[in-house]
């Protein structure tokens, strides 16, 4: 399969078997030809064993073990890992259909990229999108100052993985974002228009449960950036973009996770630190203020049901078959 270079995927999962079985479908079911398939279980208890064995034939390797959290469970599957492209999807999430091929063919035309990444749906307990998250093009400065990039949409280049070496494992919420960094700081990174994958938010996701997590993780990046040889020169000559950056991260996980006073303080520090990097959320920024002072309920509730349906209207016909691995189910 010279013309289809071997693709190695990891799902890393831990009592997620309400999603696991479709999200092994979707990688499963590429029509990439060359994809060898590892899945690193925690030892869970809930079934998901289980639903791994029905496909047990269909994988190159499995285990199920506990382990120390999800960046050791990954690194555990990419240290295996034989192909050419890597990449990981959480037993949570969905790739679209076609997803591997896309990303192949820019890789391969573009051999000095490190990684490429697409957009990415959001998808909620009944796999039913209700938001678009779109990114740009963009490289290491605008990594540094945190836009984030839709994890399950990334694919890697394993020979630039390695030299940036494996996920750091005490990082536990922005464990992409800090290897991300350290490959964009190696070989440049593309972004694709288009959509690789779905994230899925519900309840018990850690965008949700932990969302405090996230913004002690970005300034503890922030810390970290500074003590780098190769990104402490960036960081001094844009130091309050990247505070301003990190403070909004911080203000939208927050936001996301309830705290609407936390969140809009820390807003307010991004604008102190960067006025144009904070007010790229302005929208945000005024739904937690709003949250706050008039009696309207969870506003930020409303946003996304109105831009739910937006989604819907303008949008989801077109990719809804793309996702659509929850029709039948393996015997």
């Amino acid at each position: 399969m010279k013309d289809y270079p071997l693709v190695s995927i990891v799902t890393p999962s831990y009592n997620q078997a309400a999603y696991l079985e479709d999200s092994l479908r979707s990688v499963l079911e590429q029509d990439y030809p060359n994809i060898e398939y590892l899945v690193v279980d925690g030892a869970s208890t809930d079934g998901s064993v289980e639903i791994i064995e029905r496909y047990a034939k269909r994988l190159s390797w499995w285990v199920t073990e506990k382990d120390r959290g999800q960046a050791e469970a990954i690194n555990k599957g990419l240290r295996r890992a034989k192909g050419e492209f890597v990449a990981w999807l959480n037993s949570d999430d969905l790739y679209a259909q076609g997803a591997v091929t896309k990303a192949v063919a820019v890789l391969l035309t573009n051999p000095d990229l490190g990684l490429v990444f697409s957009d990415v749906f959001s998808i909620d307990a009944k796999n039913e999108v209700f938001n678009t998250m779109r990114y740009g093009d963009w490289g290491l400065m605008d990594l540094m100052s945190f836009h984030i990039i839709g994890q399950p949409g990334v694919f890697i280049r394993r020979s630039v993985l390695e030299k940036a070496g494996y996920l750091d494992l005490d990082y536990h919420y922005l464990l992409d974002h800090q290897l991300w960094l350290r490959m964009a700081a190696l070989a440049p990174i593309r972004h694709i228009p288009d959509f690789f994958a779905a994230a899925r938010f519900h309840a018990a996701a850690k965008n949700v449960a932990m969302a405090a997590e996230f913004g002690r993780e970005a300034f503890a990046i922030v810390d970290w950036m500074q003590a780098q040889p190769d990104l402490a020169p960036l960081f001094n000559e844009d130091e309050r973009s990247i505070r301003a950056g990190a403070y909004l991260l911080s203000a939208r996980y927050l936001q996301d996770g309830g705290q609407q006073g936390r969140a809009f303080v820390h807003y307010l520090k991004s604008l102190w630190y960067h006025p144009a990097t904070a007010w790229r959320e302005k929208r945000r920024m005024l739904y937690a203020l709003g949250s706050l002072v008039l009696p309207l309920g969870n506003l930020r509730d409303r946003y996304l049901q109105k831009r739910s349906r937006k989604v819907r209207s303008l949008e989801l016909q077109e990719y809804t078959s793309l996702f659509d691995y929850a029709q039948t189910k393996e015997k």
